[in-house]
């Protein structure tokens, strides 16, 4: 880490079009998962002034009612426009599915690379301007809904810059914070009303400070939201539901695929293996990456970077992940138990800052440690 740098993460609202899509589309793999666990879902989800369209490839025993879906979920985020519901889907690819099942052994559902990271900056292991961030948007949802804030709407964006040094956290730099609201809200009072209730109590571990840059909406007027101002993709927010840009991505979204999807599967595990390994005090601070082919069980390639903070050698490490967890797509369904309709409630406000997700137990760390014995530096 360079001098002195400020590192910068964001989140959105569940309101906001992109996460709308993503939880539509998590919703929809929890209600064919909840009829059949070895359903195989790529679901795709797609919103604008009028339309809602829902496509892509779905192979269930039953299929559910995908509009009705659709409308509870936009309803529940707090939307009550009017649209139209367009569902385009069909089963998985044979090519795929044989890929999949081949060899009596399940084998990835795609090719790509994955990335988990934990690190002893925050209780929630993660880097400290990623939590906050989601804790902002988290709170700004929370006071529409209970009304601490009148006048709120649905969609909402958050950025939080912090400026490090010695590679901790020293002040805030900036904060930018919009919000959507009512024709007649007054701005003084919004303002007002957004620094006491969403931004001072989400910065409780490092205030801002005489110097720090705090923008408001800073556009102006922010009255139309939602998929009704921009159109919502799902797949769209990754470093919002990762690491904030400040880990590597492979590229590959969450939202709205089964557990044989790698994308997803692999960077839960990812992410549960680098947080192990931080709570066993192996390292302070951690990044695993695992590679998949289609149709491989085993990763092609695993590999753990500690950023200079580990007390046993990478290579150590590896040797002992590989003892402590199963790596392939069945060993981590079955570790994480990622076959139920667990999906759509750990889709908003970051997928790992969700402490009772099972990814994010630290169930592995005694396995861990026993296993690195004698592989000291």
């Amino acid at each position: 880490m360079k001098n002195n740098p400020i590192l910068t993460a964001e989140s959105v609202t569940e309101g906001h079009p992109d996460k709308l899509c993503d939880t539509i589309a998590d919703s929809v793999l929890d209600a064919c998962l909840e009829c059949d666990p070895a359903a195989r879902v790529a679901c795709e989800v797609m919103s604008t002034a009028g339309k809602i369209i829902v496509a892509g490839e779905i192979t269930a025993r039953e299929l559910p009612d995908i509009p009705a879906i659709v409308c509870r979920t936009v309803r529940e985020t707090g939307y009550e426009s009017d649209y139209e519901v367009e569902v385009i889907t069909h089963d998985q690819s044979g090519d795929i599915a044989g890929a999949v099942e081949a060899g009596g052994q399940m084998g990835a559902g795609d090719q790509g690379i994955m990335y988990g990271h934990a690190c002893s900056e925050t209780p929630e292991l993660l880097p400290l301007p990623v939590v906050l961030a989601h804790r902002m948007t988290l709170l700004l949802t929370n006071a529409r809904r209970t009304g601490t804030i009148h006048g709120l709407g649905p969609d909402g964006k958050a950025q939080v810059s912090v400026e490090y040094r010695d590679g901790r956290p020293h002040r805030i730099a900036a904060i930018v914070l919009s919000c959507q609201h009512d024709e007649g809200k007054i701005m003084e009072e919004l303002h007002r009303e957004v620094t006491q209730h969403v931004i001072a109590p989400a910065l409780r571990e490092l205030s801002p400070d005489r110097n720090t840059e705090l923008l408001i909406n800073p556009s102006g007027r922010f009255v139309l939201g939602g998929f009704e101002a921009d159109t919502g993709l799902t797949g769209r927010k990754l470093m919002v539901d990762t690491y904030g840009g400040l880990v590597p991505h492979g590229g590959g979204a969450l939202s709205g695929k089964d557990a044989t999807k790698v994308d997803r599967s692999g960077a839960y595990m990812a992410r549960y293996i680098a947080k192990n390994i931080v709570v066993a005090g192996l390292a302070k601070k951690c990044t695993v990456s695992l590679a998949y082919a289609i149709g491989r069980a085993e990763p092609v390639a695993v590999d753990i970077d500690t950023h200079q903070t580990g007390r046993c050698s990478e290579d150590t490490l590896k040797r002992a992940l590989r003892e402590v967890f199963d790596l392939t797509p069945s060993g981590i369904i079955q570790t994480l138990g990622l076959d139920r309709p667990i999906f759509a409630q750990f889709c908003n406000y970051g997928h790992f800052t969700h402490q009772d997700a099972p990814w994010e137990q630290t169930d592995r760390a005694d396995a861990l440690a026993k296993a690195c014995v004698g592989g000291a530096v």
